[in-house]
């Protein structure tokens, strides 16, 4: 290769670098720099007065350093009962573990479980409620419930004529748009919707799109009002000041949840049962280096996979720093790596689960049959830009 020629290959290669490296733009910044819908009691608070409120929360629904059903106490609200989703209304309960109804200590209102007999409230849940309010952290992910719990709440309402409002909060996710859509076949509590993986939208946002898209049953359309975020944009990966889930501690995990959350389909760790789950993937047989660790349980997992077996592992927190030099979107690299090395020793990588994860049958194959990373996201991106014509209908943020 001549000189020229191999400036050349340089200046082709940095442009192909910069083409797929998040945008400079993007910036960590702290959950106080934005004033949440929670926060605007003068938008919606006038909404409520003098009505029988029932509340959708866990323990991440605060305004400042209060939790919202004593903010709204405090505020003369008649606040009739509490709807709690998966984790619970504290937030403790780990991930797929039963919620059981019960009564709050602290203000003796009636707590309602939605992941335990049911996930959709009742006509009965509903009869003695006027108006209902959802305030709960997503953090942007499919197979994250909260947006299923959100479905199931609306559609409720739609159906016995009760008008919901969206007190909105930040997406820490919400900077890109990724992954395989979902296939109608393999939808479930873990997947509702046609959006990819990743979707890019606050909660707000997604309740605008469910709305107008039809997505309730038999296409009923929800008295919905959603009140908005100031100062927040989707150049923001936001700190959120209290883990949404047992398993989501801290920001790093939150941003690595999208690419790790596929090893729950695998005989693959996540991290669960340690101090850093979702920051790490590893296996008893891949021995990537000298980090280990190993599962036990804890208060966000009681049955770790692998629970007591030493896994050689990757720690990501260093990847989750370098978020402005990743390469955009989903990670696959660490499932197909760990893949090619488990199948060497012939075990059994993939369980029933991933499938739905995914969303399709064919990512398990395409990694199966040796696809690099690149084509297998190369054959996402026509669904990708169908989803994304659809998704700026009921963008509110730039």
């Amino acid at each position: 290769m001549t000189k020229s020629n191999f400036i050349i290959s340089l200046i082709i290669f940095g442009l192909i670098a910069n083409s797929t490296a998040l945008s400079q733009n993007i910036n960590l910044v702290e959950y106080n720099h934005i004033t949440t819908g929670a926060q605007q009691f003068e938008e919606y608070g006038h909404l409520l007065k003098g009505k029988r409120v029932a509340v959708v929360a866990n323990q991440s629904s605060i305004v400042g350093e209060k939790h919202l059903i004593d903010f709204l106490l405090e505020n003369e609200i008649k606040i009739s009962k509490v709807f709690s989703p998966e984790h619970g209304f504290r937030g403790t309960a780990g991930a797929g573990e039963k919620v059981d109804s019960n009564i709050d200590s602290k203000t003796g209102i009636q707590i309602v479980s939605l992941y335990g007999k049911h996930k959709k409230p009742t006509a009965d849940d509903l009869h003695d409620i006027d108006i209902v309010v959802f305030d709960l952290q997503d953090v942007g992910v499919r197979f994250y419930t909260y947006i299923s719990t959100l479905t199931y709440v609306m559609e409720a309402c739609a159906e016995n004529s009760k008008p919901i409002i969206i007190l909105d909060r930040p997406n820490p996710n919400g900077f890109y748009v990724d992954g395989p859509m979902l296939q109608p076949e393999f939808k479930s509590f873990v997947g509702l919707h046609p959006v990819p993986i990743v979707y890019g939208m606050t909660i707000g946002e997604y309740a605008k799109m469910v709305n107008g898209e039809k997505w309730l049953n038999e296409g009923i359309i929800c008295n919905l009002t959603v009140i908005e975020l100031k100062n927040y944009n989707r150049n923001m990966i936001v700190k959120l000041p209290i883990k949404p889930s047992p398993n989501l501690p801290n920001w790093e995990s939150v941003y690595l949840y999208p690419s790790l959350c596929f090893f729950e389909g695998t005989v693959i760790s996540a991290g669960r049962g340690t101090e850093f789950p979702f920051q790490t993937y590893g296996h008893p047989n891949i021995k990537y280096g000298s980090f280990t660790f190993t599962p036990q349980p804890n208060a966000g997992s009681k049955y770790p996979k692998l629970q007591g077996e030493n896994c050689y592992g990757q720690n990501l927190n260093g990847y989750a720093h370098n978020y402005k030099k990743n390469q955009a979107g989903i990670n696959l690299v660490w499932l197909i790596e760990s893949y090619n090395t488990l199948k060497r020793d012939s075990i059994v990588v993939f369980n029933n689960y991933f499938n739905k994860l995914a969303g399709n049958k064919e990512l398990k194959q395409q990694i199966i049959d040796g696809w690099s990373e690149e084509r297998i996201k190369e054959s996402w991106q026509q669904g990708l830009n169908d989803f994304k014509s659809i998704r700026k209908k009921y963008l509110i943020y730039n």
